[in-house]
């Protein structure tokens, strides 16, 4: 990308603008885990050659198989899922009548979402929990009537759904059939359901300035995190004190801890109009910062001595972008969310970063609105975050690591510590601990979608991001 050399407005007036028109400092090389793998195609057996020959039925575009019951693109076979799963309620802007095609298909999500319908895609073959892989794979297109149709477009039957489940005593925090929503606990799975009811301020109209394309919903979770919610139901709050062990852990994590602002210039003057390619060098150098900051905290950790430079070295280089987006979300937000905020709302896409803005990126974005809302919601204090860091930072299902039963105990310390911590600060709080555990897949998910955004694209993604929650913030 190359970078726009234009000097700032004005000469003088404090040297904001001049701190990000340095060149992009140098990232090391994104990590490409196994924690996020691109959905498996739903090929239907016999398929594949003949879909080697034929159209989607949707858009026309080159179809992949047989996905819901009719003969589909992965993009549409994904955009349907998407739909019914997250209980989407589209609008169309002209005739309900728009093109369908290859180019034209994320213009109107209505129109793509009725032609679904209309073709005979099945929402019944479509799993419960969203995630990879039909319900059945030998069902086959179903024609419904157009009173039913209406009913799904307009969202009602998606209300009577939710009437159903409300009516039968499930909570707005659990799902049917969840192990851990019986003991009155958020399970994996119940962050998708809530997220639908989250109100993304702003967003939606973003949404609908930026090409309009929906987000996959699947909810990818690392098993041994959710040991605690599945298995320990929660007990009433008991009055007690907070054991001296955990207090003295937590004070040491605390303390390892870089909490002073962040020293990247991001202040700029009034109408100055900010550049791609300025605003990428400004999150770059952010980056570099909070990198370096993760590696000071390494050497300060009160566990430094019982693991060896190459563990560390490899939980680095897997976590890093976990570790900063963890940060930006808690401790650094007012920053992120303030002094960021306002530079990327000085910068304006251009008409063809908006239309080749991609389905990763749509989707990064909701998920991240989301997690913005939960940590304001949740207000996480600095013990909390330094015991969520330092659990998400020993991860010992990573590849490579020559102490991964040490690691797993290290990581149970912690994560019993915080569990202590919550509890004791807490009382009135049961769901509090669980709640924060289940923040740190997400985050994993997201920071493992992030390395397939392309880098052209990152500006654009923070300043829907930062814009929608900025905004949000501003209306409680």
């Amino acid at each position: 990308m190359e970078r726009d050399e234009r000097p700032p407005s004005g000469g003088g007036g404090g040297g904001g603008s001049a701190g990000f028109l340095e060149p992009p400092a140098a990232l090391p090389p994104p990590p490409r885990n196994g924690f996020c793998q691109d959905e498996l195609a739903e090929l239907d057996p016999g398929t594949n050659d003949r879909a080697e020959q034929r159209t989607c039925l949707i858009c026309g575009d080159r179809a992949t198989g047989l996905h819901y019951g009719i003969i589909s693109c992965e993009g549409c076979k994904g955009f349907f899922k998407r739909s019914i799963c997250n209980k989407r309620v589209y609008r169309c802007s002209r005739d309900k009548n728009c093109v369908m095609s290859r180019k034209q298909r994320n213009r109107c999500q209505y129109c793509r979402l009725l032609k679904c319908l209309q073709m005979g895609m099945n929402r019944k073959a479509i799993r419960e929990d969203g995630m990879p892989g039909g319900r059945n794979k030998s069902i086959g297109p179903v024609q419904i009537s157009e009173e039913e149709i209406e009913r799904i477009m307009s969202g009602q039957e998606f209300e009577e759904e939710a009437n159903h489940w409300s009516n039968h005593g499930d909570s707005d925090h659990s799902s049917p059939g969840n192990r851990a929503s019986e003991s009155n606990q958020p399970s994996p799975g119940s962050t998708l359901s809530s997220s639908r009811s989250v109100e993304l301020n702003g967003f939606m109209a973003f949404r609908e300035q930026y090409v309009g394309m929906s987000v996959p919903p699947h909810y990818q979770y690392i098993p041994h995190l959710f040991s605690y919610s599945a298995h320990s139901p929660l007990l009433p709050p008991q009055a007690r004190s907070l054991d001296p062990q955990s207090y003295s852990l937590i004070h040491q994590l605390v303390s390892a801890e870089d909490l002073e602002p962040l020293g990247t210039p991001m202040l700029i003057e009034d109408g100055y109009a900010v550049t791609q390619a300025e605003l990428f060098a400004l999150l770059c150098r952010l980056a570099d910062e909070l990198l370096f900051r993760q590696i000071a905290w390494i050497k300060k950790l009160p566990f430094f001595c019982e693991l060896s430079i190459k563990d560390y070295t490899c939980l680095l280089s897997s976590t890093w972008q976990e570790l900063i987006l963890l940060s930006s979300l808690t401790v650094y937000s007012k920053q992120i969310f303030g002094e960021l905020a306002d530079v990327t709302a000085k910068y304006s896409p251009s008409d063809e970063e908006l239309h080749r803005f991609s389905d990763e990126g749509m989707e990064v974005i909701e998920r991240l609105i989301y997690l913005y809302h939960k940590f304001h919601q949740l207000k996480v204090s600095n013990e909390e975050y330094a015991c969520m860091k330092a659990i998400n930072f020993l991860n010992q299902d990573i590849r490579g690591l020559a102490s991964a039963s040490q690691l797993e105990q290290l990581n149970k310390r912690y994560w019993y510590i915080c569990q202590d911590f919550t509890e004791y600060k807490y009382t009135h709080q049961p769901n509090r601990f669980p709640d924060l555990m289940m923040c740190l897949p997400e985050i994993r998910y997201i920071a493992g979608k992030m390395v397939n955004v392309p880098l052209e694209q990152l500006p654009l993604l923070f300043k829907v991001v930062l814009h929608s929650c900025k905004t949000s913030a501003g209306k409680e």
